[in-house]
């Protein structure tokens, strides 16, 4: 069974920083590209970032410059460093992995207060 746990999300004031973590179970998580989506109220579901098995990554342009993603793959984890957050960074923020199948996380919320 596949599991992915998202954690690290809060209330962060305008500026400051989070990491947010997604641990994987059930995959073999070194073949599988990892994303990271967010989704505010009333809005879709976007890509933020992914990372191929291979370390390649991908940004949206909204956090380019101020998100990183990275992974552990003796960890089976990935992770989003997100660096002077923005109010419009508000969103629950998803987890994905996929390799012709996605899995999704549960989700955790970030809430930026301006």
């Amino acid at each position: 069974q596949v599991h992915l746990v998202e954690s690290g999300g809060g209330l962060v004031q305008t500026g400051g920083s989070l990491r947010l973590s997604c641990a994987a179970s059930g995959i073999i998580f070194s073949i599988f590209s990892m994303g990271w989506y967010r989704q505010a109220p009333g809005k879709q579901r976007e890509l933020v970032a992914s990372i191929t098995g291979g370390g390649s990554t991908n940004y949206a342009a909204s956090v380019k410059c101020r998100f990183t993603i990275s992974r552990d793959n003796a960890q089976d984890t990935v992770y989003l460093q997100m660096s002077s957050l923005k109010p419009e960074d508000t969103a629950v923020y998803y987890c994905d992995a996929a390799r012709g199948v996605v899995y999704w996380g549960q989700g955790t919320q970030v809430t930026v207060s301006s």
